[in-house]
Protein backbone atom coordinates (compact mmCIF):
# COMPACT_ATOMS: atom_id res chain seq x y z
CA UNK A 1 0.00 0.00 0.00
CA UNK A 2 1.35 3.11 -1.45
CA UNK A 3 1.14 6.21 1.05
CA UNK A 4 -1.41 7.96 -1.50
CA UNK A 5 -3.38 4.70 -0.98
CA UNK A 6 -3.24 4.85 2.87
CA UNK A 7 -4.14 8.75 2.54
CA UNK A 8 -7.22 7.83 0.26
CA UNK A 9 -8.24 5.05 2.87
CA UNK A 10 -8.04 7.63 6.40
CA UNK A 11 -10.00 10.25 4.65
CA UNK A 12 -12.49 7.10 3.21
CA UNK A 13 -12.56 5.83 6.98
CA UNK A 14 -13.03 8.84 8.45
CA UNK A 15 -16.46 8.94 7.41
CA UNK A 16 -17.38 5.35 8.34
CA UNK A 17 -18.98 6.59 11.73
CA UNK A 18 -20.44 10.34 10.42
CA UNK A 19 -21.80 11.36 13.58
CA UNK A 20 -19.04 10.56 15.69
CA UNK A 21 -16.90 11.85 13.31
CA UNK A 22 -18.95 15.63 12.73
CA UNK A 23 -18.91 15.81 16.54
CA UNK A 24 -15.17 16.06 16.85
CA UNK A 25 -14.91 17.76 13.54
CA UNK A 26 -17.44 20.94 15.41
CA UNK A 27 -15.50 20.32 18.56
CA UNK A 28 -12.08 21.38 16.54
CA UNK A 29 -13.92 23.69 14.41
CA UNK A 30 -14.90 25.54 17.50
CA UNK A 31 -11.08 25.94 18.66
CA UNK A 32 -9.86 26.76 15.36
CA UNK A 33 -12.61 29.61 14.59
CA UNK A 34 -11.81 30.95 18.22
CA UNK A 35 -8.04 30.55 17.76
CA UNK A 36 -8.21 32.51 13.87
CA UNK A 37 -10.34 35.45 15.87
CA UNK A 38 -8.56 36.11 18.39
CA UNK A 39 -4.80 36.19 15.61
CA UNK A 40 -7.02 38.35 13.66
CA UNK A 41 -7.98 40.96 16.63
CA UNK A 42 -4.54 40.72 17.62
CA UNK A 43 -2.61 41.74 14.26
CA UNK A 44 -5.71 44.61 13.30
CA UNK A 45 -5.15 46.38 16.68
CA UNK A 46 -1.44 46.21 16.43
CA UNK A 47 -1.45 47.53 12.67
CA UNK A 48 -4.00 50.28 13.96
CA UNK A 49 -1.20 50.54 16.95
CA UNK A 50 1.59 50.23 14.29
CA UNK A 51 0.10 53.44 12.37
CA UNK A 52 -0.56 55.80 15.59
CA UNK A 53 3.52 55.33 16.11
CA UNK A 54 4.23 56.64 12.88
CA UNK A 55 2.02 59.39 13.79
CA UNK A 56 4.31 60.72 16.46
CA UNK A 57 7.80 59.24 15.40
CA UNK A 58 9.97 57.23 14.12
CA UNK A 59 12.20 54.20 15.79
CA UNK A 60 15.42 56.46 15.18
CA UNK A 61 13.96 59.46 16.79
CA UNK A 62 14.10 61.26 20.54
CA UNK A 63 12.17 63.85 21.66
CA UNK A 64 14.54 65.79 23.39
CA UNK A 65 13.05 68.64 26.23
CA UNK A 66 14.93 70.36 28.87
CA UNK A 67 14.77 68.77 32.74
CA UNK A 68 13.29 70.64 35.50
CA UNK A 69 15.94 71.83 37.75
CA UNK A 70 14.40 70.40 40.93
CA UNK A 71 12.89 67.11 39.72
CA UNK A 72 10.21 65.91 41.98
CA UNK A 73 8.03 62.36 41.56
CA UNK A 74 4.74 61.89 41.34
CA UNK A 75 4.39 61.14 45.20
CA UNK A 76 6.19 64.08 46.42
CA UNK A 77 3.34 66.29 44.15
CA UNK A 78 3.88 69.34 42.42
CA UNK A 79 7.07 72.07 42.52
CA UNK A 80 7.50 75.29 44.61
CA UNK A 81 6.26 77.83 41.97
CA UNK A 82 9.26 80.32 40.79
CA UNK A 83 8.74 83.83 40.06
CA UNK A 84 11.63 83.76 37.99
CA UNK A 85 10.98 80.87 36.10
CA UNK A 86 8.95 82.73 33.37
CA UNK A 87 11.65 84.97 32.77
CA UNK A 88 14.48 82.24 32.29
CA UNK A 89 13.19 80.40 29.06
CA UNK A 90 9.75 79.67 29.78
CA UNK A 91 8.56 82.32 27.06
CA UNK A 92 5.24 81.93 28.77
CA UNK A 93 4.13 79.51 26.62
CA UNK A 94 -0.12 78.47 27.47
CA UNK A 95 -0.74 75.35 29.07
CA UNK A 96 2.84 73.92 29.25
CA UNK A 97 3.80 71.57 30.69
CA UNK A 98 1.74 68.06 30.26
CA UNK A 99 3.29 65.62 28.36
CA UNK A 100 6.76 66.68 27.96
CA UNK A 101 6.00 70.07 26.82
CA UNK A 102 7.47 73.48 28.38
CA UNK A 103 6.86 74.24 31.39
CA UNK A 104 8.29 71.55 33.42
CA UNK A 105 11.97 73.01 32.62
CA UNK A 106 11.17 75.60 30.49
CA UNK A 107 12.13 76.35 26.83
CA UNK A 108 15.06 75.09 24.69
CA UNK A 109 17.84 78.29 23.01
CA UNK A 110 20.11 77.77 20.39
CA UNK A 111 22.48 77.10 22.42
CA UNK A 112 20.47 74.05 23.94
CA UNK A 113 20.38 72.91 20.70
CA UNK A 114 23.88 72.99 20.26
CA UNK A 115 24.70 71.26 23.47
CA UNK A 116 22.45 68.25 22.46
CA UNK A 117 23.90 67.80 18.60
CA UNK A 118 27.42 67.57 20.61
CA UNK A 119 26.29 64.63 22.82
CA UNK A 120 28.06 61.05 21.33
CA UNK A 121 25.30 59.12 19.17
CA UNK A 122 23.16 61.97 18.06
CA UNK A 123 23.21 62.31 14.36
CA UNK A 124 21.45 65.55 13.86
CA UNK A 125 19.25 67.68 16.12
CA UNK A 126 15.86 69.53 14.44
CA UNK A 127 14.49 72.37 16.39
CA UNK A 128 10.45 71.76 17.01
CA UNK A 129 8.96 75.36 17.31
CA UNK A 130 5.48 76.25 18.69
CA UNK A 131 3.83 77.88 15.84
CA UNK A 132 -0.16 78.91 16.14
CA UNK A 133 -2.81 80.52 13.98
CA UNK A 134 -5.96 82.41 14.37
CA UNK A 135 -7.98 80.57 11.62
CA UNK A 136 -8.54 79.02 8.86
CA UNK A 137 -10.95 79.33 5.26
CA UNK A 138 -11.41 77.62 2.12
CA UNK A 139 -13.30 79.36 -0.79
CA UNK A 140 -15.47 81.78 1.57
CA UNK A 141 -16.88 79.28 3.27
CA UNK A 142 -16.51 80.93 6.53
CA UNK A 143 -13.16 81.07 9.34
CA UNK A 144 -12.54 78.49 11.38
CA UNK A 145 -10.65 77.64 14.44
CA UNK A 146 -7.06 76.21 13.66
CA UNK A 147 -5.18 73.81 15.61
CA UNK A 148 -1.73 73.06 14.65
CA UNK A 149 0.05 69.74 15.78
CA UNK A 150 3.61 70.43 16.12
CA UNK A 151 5.01 67.74 15.53
CA UNK A 152 3.46 66.80 11.84
CA UNK A 153 6.02 67.66 9.67
CA UNK A 154 8.80 65.52 11.67
CA UNK A 155 6.26 62.38 11.28
CA UNK A 156 4.12 59.91 8.96
CA UNK A 157 1.02 60.89 9.12
CA UNK A 158 -2.20 58.18 8.52
CA UNK A 159 -2.82 59.44 4.94
CA UNK A 160 -7.09 58.81 3.75
CA UNK A 161 -5.45 60.15 0.75
CA UNK A 162 -3.31 62.37 -1.17
CA UNK A 163 0.58 62.70 -0.36
CA UNK A 164 3.21 63.14 2.69
CA UNK A 165 4.39 66.89 3.59
CA UNK A 166 7.79 67.46 1.59
CA UNK A 167 10.03 69.37 4.26
CA UNK A 168 12.13 69.75 1.49
CA UNK A 169 9.46 71.82 -0.71
CA UNK A 170 9.95 76.33 -0.81
CA UNK A 171 5.71 76.01 -1.10
CA UNK A 172 3.79 75.80 1.59
CA UNK A 173 2.17 72.73 2.36
CA UNK A 174 -1.17 71.74 4.70
CA UNK A 175 -2.13 68.33 5.96
CA UNK A 176 -5.80 68.68 6.70
CA UNK A 177 -7.64 65.66 9.38
CA UNK A 178 -10.86 64.64 8.01
CA UNK A 179 -12.81 66.59 10.32
CA UNK A 180 -11.79 70.09 8.96
CA UNK A 181 -13.77 68.35 5.51
CA UNK A 182 -16.89 69.19 5.94
CA UNK A 183 -16.49 72.32 7.81
CA UNK A 184 -14.51 73.65 5.10
CA UNK A 185 -16.93 73.35 2.17
CA UNK A 186 -15.25 69.67 0.75
CA UNK A 187 -17.68 67.38 -0.41
CA UNK A 188 -15.10 64.74 0.48
CA UNK A 189 -11.38 64.18 0.38
CA UNK A 190 -10.26 64.04 -2.67
CA UNK A 191 -12.04 67.08 -3.15
CA UNK A 192 -9.81 68.87 -0.68
CA UNK A 193 -6.25 67.22 -2.17
CA UNK A 194 -4.91 70.27 -4.46
CA UNK A 195 -6.58 73.19 -3.40
CA UNK A 196 -5.49 76.43 -1.76
CA UNK A 197 -6.65 77.25 1.85
CA UNK A 198 -5.99 81.04 3.80
CA UNK A 199 -4.63 80.76 7.00
CA UNK A 200 -4.85 83.94 9.09
CA UNK A 201 -1.98 84.32 12.30
CA UNK A 202 -1.51 86.89 14.34
CA UNK A 203 2.21 88.91 15.15
CA UNK A 204 3.52 89.80 18.26
CA UNK A 205 1.43 93.01 18.60
CA UNK A 206 -1.51 91.42 17.37
CA UNK A 207 -1.75 91.97 13.95
CA UNK A 208 -3.50 89.91 11.98
CA UNK A 209 -1.45 88.29 8.71
CA UNK A 210 -3.26 85.35 5.77
CA UNK A 211 -0.74 82.90 4.58
CA UNK A 212 -1.98 80.60 1.60
CA UNK A 213 -1.11 76.84 1.52
CA UNK A 214 -1.60 74.15 -0.53
CA UNK A 215 -3.56 70.96 0.86
CA UNK A 216 -1.49 67.98 -0.24
CA UNK A 217 -3.16 65.36 1.88
CA UNK A 218 -5.95 64.40 4.54
CA UNK A 219 -5.53 62.44 7.42
CA UNK A 220 -7.16 60.23 9.53
CA UNK A 221 -7.43 61.73 13.25
CA UNK A 222 -5.22 59.58 15.36
CA UNK A 223 -5.47 58.50 18.73
CA UNK A 224 -2.01 60.71 20.02
CA UNK A 225 -2.21 63.94 18.09
CA UNK A 226 -4.70 66.12 16.51
CA UNK A 227 -4.67 69.11 14.30
CA UNK A 228 -3.50 70.36 11.01
CA UNK A 229 -0.26 69.71 9.30
CA UNK A 230 2.55 72.20 8.70
CA UNK A 231 5.58 71.31 6.47
CA UNK A 232 8.87 73.37 7.52
CA UNK A 233 8.00 76.31 4.29
CA UNK A 234 4.52 77.05 6.21
CA UNK A 235 5.78 76.23 9.51
CA UNK A 236 9.05 78.47 9.47
CA UNK A 237 6.70 81.35 7.90
CA UNK A 238 3.75 81.09 10.66
CA UNK A 239 6.95 81.74 13.15
CA UNK A 240 8.30 84.74 11.46
CA UNK A 241 4.91 86.29 11.37
CA UNK A 242 4.63 85.55 15.39
CA UNK A 243 8.51 86.99 15.66
CA UNK A 244 7.46 90.42 14.02
CA UNK A 245 7.25 93.09 16.39
CA UNK A 246 8.98 91.66 18.51
CA UNK A 247 11.33 92.95 20.77
CA UNK A 248 14.67 91.80 19.91
CA UNK A 249 15.48 91.24 23.43
CA UNK A 250 13.63 88.15 23.01
CA UNK A 251 15.65 85.47 21.88
CA UNK A 252 14.49 82.49 19.52
CA UNK A 253 13.04 79.39 21.54
CA UNK A 254 11.43 75.86 21.11
CA UNK A 255 9.52 73.73 23.31
CA UNK A 256 11.17 70.90 21.84
CA UNK A 257 13.51 68.81 19.48
CA UNK A 258 13.73 66.36 17.60
CA UNK A 259 17.50 64.35 17.37
CA UNK A 260 18.04 61.23 15.19
CA UNK A 261 20.10 58.62 16.58
CA UNK A 262 21.46 55.44 14.53
CA UNK A 263 18.70 53.44 13.46
CA UNK A 264 21.04 50.18 14.29
CA UNK A 265 21.61 50.84 17.97
CA UNK A 266 20.86 48.32 20.65
CA UNK A 267 18.79 49.10 23.67
CA UNK A 268 21.49 50.09 25.79
CA UNK A 269 23.15 52.07 23.36
CA UNK A 270 20.07 53.86 23.46
CA UNK A 271 19.66 53.90 26.97
CA UNK A 272 23.27 55.27 27.23
CA UNK A 273 22.51 58.05 25.32
CA UNK A 274 19.23 58.94 26.95
CA UNK A 275 21.40 58.67 30.29
CA UNK A 276 24.11 61.36 29.07
CA UNK A 277 21.33 63.56 27.91
CA UNK A 278 19.50 63.56 31.25
CA UNK A 279 23.50 64.21 32.85
CA UNK A 280 23.58 67.58 31.07
CA UNK A 281 20.17 68.38 31.94
CA UNK A 282 17.60 67.79 29.05
CA UNK A 283 14.58 64.62 29.00
CA UNK A 284 14.80 62.45 25.89
CA UNK A 285 11.89 59.83 24.79
CA UNK A 286 11.53 57.80 22.21
CA UNK A 287 8.31 56.54 20.44
CA UNK A 288 8.28 53.47 22.94
CA UNK A 289 8.94 55.99 26.26
CA UNK A 290 5.92 58.11 24.93
CA UNK A 291 2.96 55.04 24.26
CA UNK A 292 4.21 53.38 27.08
CA UNK A 293 2.37 49.80 27.48
CA UNK A 294 -0.29 49.69 24.64
CA UNK A 295 1.44 46.89 22.47
CA UNK A 296 2.26 44.79 26.10
CA UNK A 297 -1.39 45.42 27.28
CA UNK A 298 -2.99 44.60 23.67
CA UNK A 299 -0.54 41.29 23.43
CA UNK A 300 -1.24 40.34 26.70
CA UNK A 301 -5.35 40.35 26.28
CA UNK A 302 -4.62 38.56 22.78
CA UNK A 303 -2.13 35.92 24.44
CA UNK A 304 -5.14 34.87 27.14
CA UNK A 305 -7.84 34.81 24.39
CA UNK A 306 -5.67 32.57 22.83
CA UNK A 307 -5.14 30.35 25.56
CA UNK A 308 -8.83 29.78 25.60
CA UNK A 309 -8.48 28.99 22.09
CA UNK A 310 -6.03 26.72 22.84
CA UNK A 311 -7.83 24.85 25.98
CA UNK A 312 -10.64 24.14 23.22
CA UNK A 313 -7.92 22.55 21.01
CA UNK A 314 -7.03 20.26 23.82
CA UNK A 315 -10.27 19.20 24.30
CA UNK A 316 -11.07 18.49 20.42
CA UNK A 317 -7.91 16.51 21.00
CA UNK A 318 -9.37 14.55 23.42
CA UNK A 319 -12.49 13.50 20.85
CA UNK A 320 -9.98 13.00 18.63
CA UNK A 321 -8.55 10.34 20.55
CA UNK A 322 -11.96 9.00 21.85
CA UNK A 323 -12.82 8.86 17.88
CA UNK A 324 -9.98 6.72 16.65
CA UNK A 325 -9.82 4.21 20.08
CA UNK A 326 -13.54 3.51 19.06
CA UNK A 327 -12.40 3.18 15.39
CA UNK A 328 -9.43 0.43 16.13
CA UNK A 329 -12.09 -1.61 18.43
CA UNK A 330 -14.23 -1.29 15.69
CA UNK A 331 -12.22 -2.46 13.02
CA UNK A 332 -9.52 -5.22 15.06
CA UNK A 333 -10.24 -7.38 12.61
CA UNK A 334 -9.79 -5.71 9.60
CA UNK A 335 -6.65 -4.50 11.18
CA UNK A 336 -5.92 -8.03 11.92
CA UNK A 337 -6.47 -8.86 8.14
CA UNK A 338 -4.31 -6.15 7.01
CA UNK A 339 -0.92 -7.17 8.92
CA UNK A 340 -2.22 -11.10 7.77
CA UNK A 341 -1.89 -9.82 4.83
CA UNK A 342 1.86 -8.12 5.32
CA UNK A 343 0.78 -4.43 6.05
CA UNK A 344 3.82 -3.60 8.25
CA UNK A 345 2.94 -2.04 11.56
CA UNK A 346 4.19 1.04 10.21
CA UNK A 347 1.42 1.64 7.72
CA UNK A 348 -1.04 1.16 10.12
CA UNK A 349 0.24 3.46 12.16
CA UNK A 350 0.40 5.92 9.29
CA UNK A 351 -3.32 5.45 8.32
CA UNK A 352 -4.74 6.08 11.53
CA UNK A 353 -2.09 9.21 12.10
CA UNK A 354 -3.43 10.38 8.36
CA UNK A 355 -7.05 9.93 9.56
CA UNK A 356 -6.66 12.09 12.55
CA UNK A 357 -4.62 14.78 10.70
CA UNK A 358 -7.69 14.85 8.29
CA UNK A 359 -10.06 14.91 11.04
CA UNK A 360 -8.13 17.83 12.07
CA UNK A 361 -7.52 20.00 8.81
CA UNK A 362 -11.36 18.85 8.10
CA UNK A 363 -12.23 21.37 11.57
CA UNK A 364 -9.66 23.49 11.27
CA UNK A 365 -10.32 24.52 7.84
CA UNK A 366 -14.04 25.33 8.23
CA UNK A 367 -13.15 26.69 11.38
CA UNK A 368 -10.82 29.10 9.73
CA UNK A 369 -12.88 30.24 6.71
CA UNK A 370 -16.07 30.86 8.35
CA UNK A 371 -14.21 33.27 11.16
CA UNK A 372 -12.80 34.94 7.90
CA UNK A 373 -16.08 35.34 6.88
CA UNK A 374 -18.23 36.05 9.05
CA UNK A 375 -14.89 38.35 11.19
CA UNK A 376 -14.92 40.28 7.79
CA UNK A 377 -18.70 41.60 8.18
CA UNK A 378 -18.25 42.09 11.48
CA UNK A 379 -14.99 44.04 11.21
CA UNK A 380 -16.55 46.22 8.44
CA UNK A 381 -20.23 46.68 10.56
CA UNK A 382 -17.78 48.42 13.49
CA UNK A 383 -16.14 49.93 11.65
CA UNK A 384 -18.69 52.14 10.30
CA UNK A 385 -20.73 52.07 13.17
CA UNK A 386 -19.15 51.91 16.90
CA UNK A 387 -15.72 52.60 16.38
CA UNK A 388 -16.11 55.08 13.30
CA UNK A 389 -14.02 57.60 15.46
CA UNK A 390 -11.06 55.23 15.32
CA UNK A 391 -10.30 55.78 11.39
CA UNK A 392 -8.24 53.37 10.24
CA UNK A 393 -9.10 50.83 12.71
CA UNK A 394 -10.05 47.15 11.29
CA UNK A 395 -10.32 45.39 14.41
CA UNK A 396 -10.32 41.80 13.06
CA UNK A 397 -7.45 41.73 10.06
CA UNK A 398 -7.06 38.63 8.92
CA UNK A 399 -3.44 37.80 7.80
CA UNK A 400 -2.74 34.81 5.36
CA UNK A 401 0.19 33.50 7.11
CA UNK A 402 -1.05 33.76 10.50
CA UNK A 403 -4.42 31.85 9.33
CA UNK A 404 -2.23 28.60 7.64
CA UNK A 405 -0.27 28.40 11.00
CA UNK A 406 -3.66 28.10 12.61
CA UNK A 407 -4.46 25.06 10.28
CA UNK A 408 -1.23 23.87 10.71
CA UNK A 409 -1.28 23.84 14.79
CA UNK A 410 -4.37 22.03 14.95
CA UNK A 411 -2.85 19.83 12.45
CA UNK A 412 -0.43 19.11 14.87
CA UNK A 413 -2.51 18.76 17.79
CA UNK A 414 -4.67 16.27 16.35
CA UNK A 415 -1.39 13.77 15.28
CA UNK A 416 -0.26 14.08 18.49
CA UNK A 417 -4.19 12.71 19.88
CA UNK A 418 -3.87 10.49 17.04
CA UNK A 419 -0.69 8.44 18.25
CA UNK A 420 -1.93 6.87 20.85
CA UNK A 421 -4.85 4.82 19.15
CA UNK A 422 -2.60 4.76 16.05
CA UNK A 423 0.56 3.23 18.25
CA UNK A 424 -2.70 0.55 19.78
CA UNK A 425 -3.96 -0.13 16.41
CA UNK A 426 0.12 -0.72 15.13
CA UNK A 427 0.96 -3.15 18.07
CA UNK A 428 -1.82 -5.28 17.58
CA UNK A 429 -0.90 -8.86 16.97
CA UNK A 430 -2.44 -10.30 13.62
CA UNK A 431 -3.72 -13.69 15.00
CA UNK A 432 -5.49 -12.43 18.26
CA UNK A 433 -6.93 -9.16 16.17
CA UNK A 434 -7.93 -12.09 13.83
CA UNK A 435 -10.18 -13.81 16.63
CA UNK A 436 -11.74 -10.64 18.47
CA UNK A 437 -15.20 -10.84 18.14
Amino acid sequence: MSMLDVLRTAVTNSFRSKLRTTLTVIAIFIGAFTLTITSAIGTGVSAYINTQLAAIGASDVLTVTKSPDDAVSADDGPAAYDPDALATGTGGFPGAGAGGLPGAGGMLTSDDLDTIAGVEGILDVSPTAQVAAAWIEHDGNGKYQLSVNATAALTTADLLTGSQLSNSSSENEILLPTSYLSSLGFADAEDAVGTTVTIGATDYLAEMHEVRATVVGVQNETLFGSGVGLNSSLTDELADIAATGRPAAIGDSYFAATAHFDPDATDEQITALKDDLARQGYTAQTVADQIGSFQTVVDGIVGVLNAFAIIALIAAGFGIINTLLMSVQERTREIGLMKAMGLGAGKIFALFSAEAVFIGFLGSAIGSLVAIALGSVISEVLANGLLSDLQGLRLLSFDPIAVVVVILLVMLIAFLAGTLPANRAARLDPIDALRYE
